[in-house]
C-alpha cells in the first residue's frame, strides 16, 4: 500500500501542528462504486463467472468475497466506515428479478454506512428506489435533487447526514449527475441542479452544525469529483462512482493517483478515490485529521478482490438460494423467429451476418430519438445463433453474455471511417472487430493495405443515404467495450465527445426489439460490401 503525505505547502501546516497532535483523529473509509447487481463473482469480462472457473479461483468479487475483505479491513482499524458510490441497481438477473431487494440485503449484511443515490438507481423509477430506502438499514442520501413534489421520495431521500465513530462526527453528502433526467427514468417531478452549488450549500450547513469532517459520496464521474473538490470549500473526501474509474499508485493501468488530491478554494486538501467497478476491487482510504477536520496524511490503495479471496460461505449459500428463481427468466420467451439467425464466425467476423442486422438495428432502433444516426457493433461480440422458434431471454443471453451496456458518443466523419478501418483492418485473421453496423454502409477491400481498405462511406439521412462528411459531427451508438478502446477501437475513446457508457444492457435492447416485432425474420442487405 502506497502512502501519500501531503507537503506543508499544500496543507498550510504550521510547525504549531505537532503540539496539536494529540487531537489528530484517524479514519478508514471502504468503499465501493457501481456495482451493477454483481452479487455472483465475475470473470475477467466482468460478467458473471461459470461454477467450474469460479472453484479454480479464477474469478474476482462476488458480495461472499467483498464480505471476507471488508471484515479485515474493519479488524485492522479503530475507527472505519463503509460507503458507496451508487449504481448498485442494474447489470445482471439479480436486478431483473428481485430490483433492489437483493442489493438492500446484501448491502445490510456487509454493514454499509452511507450510500449516494446514482443514477441507475432511477431505472425503474422513484417507487423501486423508495422500496430499496426502506429495506436498507443506512442512509441513502443526494444533495442536488429537488424531490419535495415527488411523493415516494419528498422528506425521505435526505441530502446528508451526520454520523458517529470514535466520537467524532463524519457529515456525509450525497451527489448524482445533474443530467439523471436524460439517464435514466426519475420522472417529471424531480429536477436535478449544479453539483458544486449544492455540495457547498450542504457542506455549509453540516460546518454550522459543528461538524468539521465531511465526506461527499458522489456518483458524477471523476472529472466532475475533481471539479467539486477544487471549486466547494470545506470538504475532505469525495468517494466517487458513475466513471467507473480504476486509481492506483502501483498500476500502469490507473487513471490517476489514489487518492487524487485536489487543493480546494479555501487553500485546504480534498482526497478523491474511485475503486472501478463491479466488485472488483474494495477502496481502503486511510485519512488523518488535525483538530480543525484538515487532512494531514491520506493512504491508499484499492484491493483487489480476486480468487484468492475465501468466500463466506453462509453468503454463498444464500446467493445460490435467491440464484434458482433466475433459471425461470432464463427460459422466458421474448419472441418468435420466423427462421434461424444466423451468427457464424466465420460471417459476422468478415461480412454483414444476420445476427450483426439485428444487433445493430436493435441499438440504433433504442437511441434514434436522441440524435444517434450510426450504429457499430463488433463482430466478436455475437456468440451464438439463434434457431426458428420460441426465442428464449437465455438465448438472447447466451448471443450477448458480456453484459455489454449502450454508449453514445459523437464522431467526427473522418474518426467514423477511421473506425471502419480498424474494424476491417485484421478481417483475414477473423478479429473479433469487424463492425456490424446499421444506418451506414460502407465497402472495403482486404487486397489493400490495412488503414487504406474502406471506401463508399454512406449515412442514412431521412429517407436516403448520402456520403459522409469527414468535417460532420455524427452522432453514434456502439457497446460500452468497444468506447473503451476495445477491439482497438481507441478512436472512440480517445475522440468521442458527450460520450455516456452506461445505456441499457445490450441483451435487454435485444430483446425488447425482438419483442416488438410480430415474428422477426431474419435478413441481410447490401450495408456491407466486400470487395
Amino acid at each position: 500500500m502506497n502512502k501519500i503525505i501531503l507537503s506543508a505547502a499544500v496543507l498550510s501546516v504550521t510547525t504549531a501542528l505537532s503540539t496539536a497532535a494529540y487531537a489528530d483523529y484517524s479514519l478508514t473509509i471502504l468503499h465501493t462504486n457501481d456495482f451493477h447487481s454483481r452479487i455472483e463473482p465475475i470473470n475477467k469480462y466482468d460478467s458473471t463467472c461459470k461454477a467450474e472457473d469460479n472453484a479454480e479461483g479464477k474469478c474476482f468479487g462476488g458480495t461472499a468475497r467483498l464480505d471476507t475483505v471488508i471484515k479485515d479491513r474493519r479488524a485492522a482499524s479503530n475507527n472505519s466506515i463503509l460507503v458507496d458510490g451508487g449504481d448498485q441497481f442494474s447489470g445482471t438477473l439479480f436486478y431483473t428479478y428481485y430490483k433492489g431487494k437483493a442489493a438492500a440485503e446484501f448491502m445490510n449484511k456487509l454493514g454499509y454506512d452511507g450510500m449516494t443515490v446514482g443514477n441507475h438507481e432511477f431505472d425503474d423509477g422513484p417507487e423501486v428506489l423508495r422500496g430499496f430506502m426502506d429495506a436498507v438499514d443506512f442512509p441513502v442520501l443526494m444533495s442536488n435533487a429537488d424531490v419535495s413534489k415527488e411523493p415516494q421520495l419528498a422528506d425521505v431521500l435526505k441530502p446528508s447526514i451526520v454520523i458517529e465513530r470514535g466520537g467524532e462526527k463524519i457529515g456525509l453528502i450525497g451527489l448524482t449527475p445533474e443530467d439523471t433526467d436524460e439517464l435514466a427514468s426519475p420522472g417529471k417531478n424531480i429536477t436535478f441542479s449544479d453539483p458544486v452549488a449544492a455540495v457547498t450549500k450542504e457542506a455549509e450547513r453540516l460546518k454550522a452544525e459543528g461538524v468539521n469532517k465531511i465526506i461527499v459520496l458522489s456518483h458524477s464521474g471523476y472529472k466532475v469529483d475533481k471539479e467539486v473538490a477544487a471549486k466547494a470549500p470545506g470538504i475532505d473526501v469525495i468517494v466517487g462512482g458513475h466513471s467507473n474509474t480504476f486509481l492506483s499508485n502501483t498500476s500502469d493501468k490507473a487513471q490517476g493517483p489514489y487518492p487524487t488530491m485536489i487543493e480546494g478554494p479555501d487553500g485546504t486538501p480534498t482526497a478523491v478515490v474511485q475503486a472501478y467497478a463491479y466488485g472488483k476491487f474494495l477502496g481502503e482510504l486511510n485519512v488523518t485529521f488535525d483538530d480543525n477536520g484538515t487532512i494531514t496524511e491520506a493512504v491508499g490503495e484499492p484491493i483487489i478482490i480476486d480468487g484468492k479471496v475465501v468466500e463466506n460461505p453462509e453468503l454463498v449459500s444464500r446467493i445460490q438460494e435467491l440464484a434458482e428463481p433466475l433459471d425461470e427468466i432464463r427460459q422466458e420467451v421474448v419472441a418468435q423467429a420466423n427462421a434461424p439467425i444466423g451468427a457464424e464466425r466465420e460471417f459476422c467476423r468478415s461480412q454483414v451476418c444476420e445476427m450483426g442486422v439485428l444487433v445493430a438495428d436493435a441499438m440504433l432502433n433504442r437511441v434514434k430519438d436522441q440524435g444517434v444516426q450510426i450504429a457499430i457493433q463488433n463482430g466478436g461480440g455475437l456468440r451464438a445463433s439463434i434457431d426458428a422458434g420460441e426465442i428464449t431471454k437465455g438465448e438472447v443471453l447466451t448471443v450477448l453474455p458480456f453484459q455489454n451496456t449502450l454508449s453514445t458518443f459523437q464522431l467526427k466523419g473522418a474518426d467514423v471511417i477511421a473506425a471502419l478501418e480498424n474494424g476491417v483492418s485484421r478481417v483475414e485473421e477473423n478479429k473479433g472487430r469487424f463492425p456490424q453496423v446499421a444506418g451506414l454502409t460502407y465497402a472495403f477491400d482486404k487486397s489493400k493495405a490495412a488503414g487504406e481498405r474502406v471506401s463508399d462511406v454512406m449515412v442514412l439521412e431521412g429517407d436516403s443515404f448520402a456520403p459522409i462528411d469527414a468535417d460532420k459531427v455524427y452522432g453514434v451508438v456502439s457497446n460500452n467495450f468497444m468506447r473503451g478502446g476495445g477491439d482497438g477501437y481507441d478512436i472512440f475513446e480517445t475522440n468521442g465527445m458527450n460520450a455516456y457508457d452506461f445505456g441499457p444492457d445490450l441483451a435487454d435492447v435485444v430483446s425488447e426489439y425482438l419483442a416488438a416485432q410480430d415474428g422477426y425474420t431474419a435478413y441481410i442487405d447490401d450495408r456491407i460490401t466486400v470487395k
